[in-house]
């Protein structure tokens, strides 16, 4: 996936989920935070921060906030950019061989799954978490407590009881991890589900990604440590 018209700031604070103000060319920029996870390790005073300039002249905020260097490591922060390379990943077939059918926001139950995928032989639904927390190459999801996280799990558990493939995939926005974990300080429902998911035959997956300040793409798998 790839973004357009991609300007480079610094971080001054984030007033609330939402807004941002970044300072670029020497003025201060009100832009929107496309991601609602609090990312207190990543947009930390005077980070370089990469903006997407929209081209809608009747929007509220010109640039959206896409992406943060943290030390030498880029990491996008866009929290729809997940799906989108997922999108590509899966359609190349990244998790079922020559799919026919890719389809987004798939209803299963009361409530949608991020993927249903049918092959000729085989049909699956897959969930996306994006991955931003990392610390000292383990990344970790989630960065704060999602029980709309826990009911999705719930239905890939219920989606392989029916016969269905089930997998949730973990997409690390940045490169250089070498394990993904649950986070079980932040959200020990989340992480416990997770193992009971893994353990009922749903197939927990971990991906990097390339990332550069205009584009995001699915890498290679990352350990996954339950």
């Amino acid at each position: 996936m790839e973004y357009k018209n991609i300007a480079e700031a610094t971080f001054a604070d984030r007033p609330n989920r939402f807004i941002a103000h970044c300072i670029m060319d020497g003025n201060i920029h009100t832009v929107h935070v496309k991601n609602t996870g609090r990312c207190k390790e990543l947009l930390t005073p005077n980070a370089t921060v990469f903006l997407e300039a929209s081209d809608n002249p009747n929007r509220k905020t010109k640039y959206d906030l896409i992406a943060v260097k943290k030390f030498d490591k880029l990491i996008n922060m866009d929290s729809q950019a997940p799906n989108k390379a997922a999108y590509e990943w899966l359609c190349s077939g990244g998790y079922i061989k020559a799919p026919i059918l890719v389809k987004p926001e798939a209803r299963y139950g009361d409530s949608r799954i991020d993927f249903y995928i049918e092959s000729e032989k085989e049909k699956a639904y897959i969930e996306v978490k994006g991955v931003t927390l990392e610390n000292q190459g383990t990344a970790c999801f989630p960065d704060a407590p999602t029980q709309r996280g826990v009911k999705h799990l719930r239905h890939l558990i219920k989606a392989k009881e029916n016969g269905y493939k089930a997998a949730v995939l973990f997409v690390i926005q940045m490169k250089g991890c070498t394990k993904f974990i649950p986070n079980d300080i932040t959200d020990p429902d989340f992480a416990a589900t997770l193992r009971l998911a893994e353990k009922s035959g749903v197939d927990v997956l971990a991906m990097d990604c390339i990332v550069t300040p205009d584009s995001m793409v699915i890498d290679k798998p990352v350990t996954v440590e339950l």
